[in-house]
């Protein structure tokens, strides 16, 4: 089969390619379509985020490159916008992806992806050791981003589970995923089947969980492939193996923005 891919990073934030190194792997692919979605700038953590200037460059890279490549692929113009950035610019892109990266604690920065170290950290630190009050926190963020950003994708959904700190089984736990789970299915928003982590070696499933899976699939919520790339050499990582779960789960695929 071939695919499309909409959620994909560059050099312009925290990617390893260039725009068009990833369009030409994508036409090697033979995908009809490659969307980018640099991660929106992040003033409370920026070393991963395009800056204001980045981003305009960004915006005319992938423009020109459009244009080059149109007689072979379709490349759209998107953003990966994490819930506290401004969205005084989302009018500017042809599609958003909402994401939440972080929260804020009692005015105190707490990354939910940077690394294993960090988020023990601000677990003990932040939360007093109380993993799940920093879940329901997380899901709490995530039941808004739709609110928030107005995405036609919602990113990796249960990111927080990355790097595997946390029991999923807990009562806690399914109450505050539901939660957001409810709330997102009333948007318009597809919700996205993201192989990122598996890709990179956090994790060996795909955000979200085959029990928000199974959800998703009796609520016929659209969803999309995603890969979350961040290589040209992971366009479309895992996608194949992801259709299992569509069959297994009966879920609503979408394959197109």
């Amino acid at each position: 089969m071939v695919y499309n891919n909409y959620h994909t990073h560059t050099i312009f934030c925290d990617g390893e390619n260039s725009v068009e190194d990833m369009i030409i792997a994508a036409i090697e692919l033979g995908c009809p379509e490659l969307g980018f979605s640099g991660h929106s700038f992040l003033s409370i953590d920026p070393d991963w985020t395009m800056t204001k200037e980045q981003s305009k460059q960004y915006r005319k890279t992938v423009l020109e490159m459009k244009k080059k490549y149109e007689s072979k692929i379709n490349v759209r113009l998107g953003i990966e916008q994490d819930y506290f950035s401004d969205t005084e610019e989302l009018e500017l892109y042809e599609y958003v992806i909402g994401a939440v990266h972080c929260i804020i604690k009692d005015g105190v920065y707490v990354s939910v992806d940077a690394s294993k170290e960090l988020q023990e950290d601000a677990i003990n630190k932040v939360y007093n050791g109380d993993k799940m009050a920093f879940v329901e926190d997380y899901f709490n963020l995530v039941s808004k981003v739709y609110d928030k950003t107005k995405c036609n994708i919602i990113a990796h959904f249960d990111l927080l589970n990355k790097f595997g700190l946390f029991d999923q089984n807990d009562e806690r736990y399914i109450h505050a995923e539901n939660m957001a789970l409810e709330a997102l299915i009333e948007t318009p928003s597809f919700f996205e089947l993201n192989t990122g982590g598996i890709a990179r070696g956090y994790t060996t499933e795909p955000y979200p969980n085959e029990r928000v899976l199974k959800i998703l699939g009796m609520s016929q919520k659209p969803v999309i492939l995603s890969s979350d790339t961040h290589s040209k050499d992971t366009i479309t990582f895992g996608f194949d193996n992801m259709l299992k779960l569509v069959e297994k789960y009966n879920l609503k695929l979408i394959d197109k923005i």
